[in-house]
């Protein structure tokens, strides 16, 4: 993109960048990229396939799926930013050839975030119906009834998906994305093959869909947990009972707290917009609910690309290769820019024929589809500088931050948006991406000015 180098000359200085020596060359991020971006999109696609067999008990039973995703996705975001930010501390170390501290640091984050999911999933167990009452408040009976049942099951897994989020991260820290990517791809595999088997076979419903949830959820833990024990991985991990570090957790936490902070803070606001949400028609919520899939599937190889991005920067920061850094993030911004608009065009183009397979009610496909072409246009433009700049800003210990520009535009402007044109002015479920495409302009305003001064590289994060 030979065009664009005036503009990248303004973030980056070329003079301190030697293509010829750079710390990962294209077959270096190509290795690491590949497998994060094809992990990614079977996720989603597995995802999609999920909700397609989930339609086939009835729209209480998406609306019901849907509103609990929406309170599981907060809480395993949540764990998902404590391993993110364990891997920004592990990438750094090995960057500095230090691996030992990095092995050290992945055990210590496996002993706090084993210790936190575990109280959550009991506390979540506790509080089941109260909590979903508290946050959904008045839906219809049928939907709150498959809640419960899917809730129940799926909270039983949050330690196992939180640790394996951890177990995946320390490989993709050593540079090898290809192995979590296999274990996830088999793993999503087994969950469609089991919703097949306990809902088509054993008239199993909400039930049989979140038995196999859990199932898939423990064969992944398990199976990135014994490949772990390996010595020849960057990060290995032997002894599981180890005292606690608290220099080494305090340092961890001081990453980890605010990107967990930003990703509950943004998966919080999406939630009291699924409240926001379940006060409209059932037909209405089943159309959001699987607008909510097709955008996660159009949106996944761009987060690949931002995990990445986490990595590389990681290590080039430890290194100490700044411009090299910034180069980096730029490049790979570019390369963000090229896939979301690709996955967004594939998503419009396969949305037609999912819709029918699913044998969603023609109001709800119809809005569904009108939703899917306005975050077609808007997304390819925004989306790259306010997800993927940020992933590289983290990389280098600028959490705080991201997380206060991401909260603070996720609830002025996303939420408020939506809460004031769906309770105020009565709008569909348009009103959702509407607000989203607010709130990403304007992260995208703040990250870049962001970016290009500087501060960002001021932090020291080991």
């Amino acid at each position: 993109m030979q065009f664009l180098r005036p503009i990248e000359e303004k973030f980056y200085n070329p003079a301190a960048v030697n293509a010829d020596a750079l710390l990962f060359q294209r077959k270096d991020i190509q290795a690491l990229l590949i497998p994060l971006m094809l992990e990614q999109l079977l996720n989603s696609l597995m995802g999609m396939f999920d909700t397609v067999m989930v339609t086939s008990v009835g729209s209480a039973a998406v609306s019901a799926v849907s509103l609990v995703d929406s309170v599981n996705n907060l809480i395993i975001q949540i764990f998902s930013a404590l391993a993110a930010g364990g891997v920004i501390i592990c990438s750094q170390y090995l960057g500095r050839n230090e691996r030992e501290n990095a092995i050290e640091s992945a055990r210590q984050l496996v002993l706090v975030v084993a210790f936190l999911s575990v109280s959550i999933s009991v506390l979540c167990a506790v509080f089941n119906r109260p909590l979903l009452r508290l946050i959904f408040g008045s839906v219809e009976d049928d939907v709150m009834a498959g809640s419960v049942i899917y809730f129940g099951i799926t909270l039983i897994s949050f330690p196992v998906s939180s640790l394996f989020s951890c177990g995946s991260a320390f490989f993709r820290a050593g540079g090898n994305s290809r192995f979590p990517m296999i274990i996830s791809v088999i793993g999503n595999a087994m969950n469609i093959a089991g919703n097949a088997v306990l809902i088509f076979v054993f008239d199993m419903g909400i039930a049989g869909a979140a038995l196999s949830t859990l199932a898939s959820r423990i064969f992944c833990f398990i199976a990135v947990f014994i490949a772990l024990r390996n010595d020849r991985n960057a990060i290995y991990i032997r002894r599981y009972r180890t005292r606690p570090h608290w220099g080494t957790i305090k340092r961890i936490l001081t990453i980890s707290v605010p990107s967990g902070l930003e990703n509950g803070m943004f998966q919080f606001g999406k939630l009291a917009i699924q409240s926001t949400v379940s006060t409209l028609p059932t037909y209405a919520i089943a159309a959001q609910a699987l607008t909510v899939i097709f955008e996660n599937v159009n949106g996944v190889a761009g987060i690949g690309v931002g995990l990445g991005l986490m990595t590389i920067v990681g290590q080039t920061l430890g290194a100490g290769r700044r411009e090299e850094a910034k180069f980096y993030i730029v490049k790979l911004t570019e390369l963000s820019y090229l896939v979301i608009l690709l996955s967004c065009l594939a998503v419009l183009a396969i949305s037609k024929p999912v819709m029918l397979l699913s044998g969603l009610e023609e109001r709800s496909a119809d809005l569904c589809f009108s939703m899917l072409c306005f975050i077609t246009i808007v997304k390819p433009l925004v989306w790259p500088p306010s997800f993927t700049i940020p992933y590289g800003l983290r990389a280098a210990g600028d959490v705080r931050y991201s997380m206060l520009l991401s909260s603070l535009s996720m609830w002025i402007f996303r939420v408020a948006t939506v809460v004031i044109l769906i309770r105020g002015l009565h709008m569909g479920p348009l009103a959702v991406w509407i607000g989203m495409a607010v709130d990403w302009c304007v992260r995208a305003v703040f990250f870049v000015i962001r970016f290009h001064g500087g501060k960002w590289l001021k932090h020291e994060v080991i």
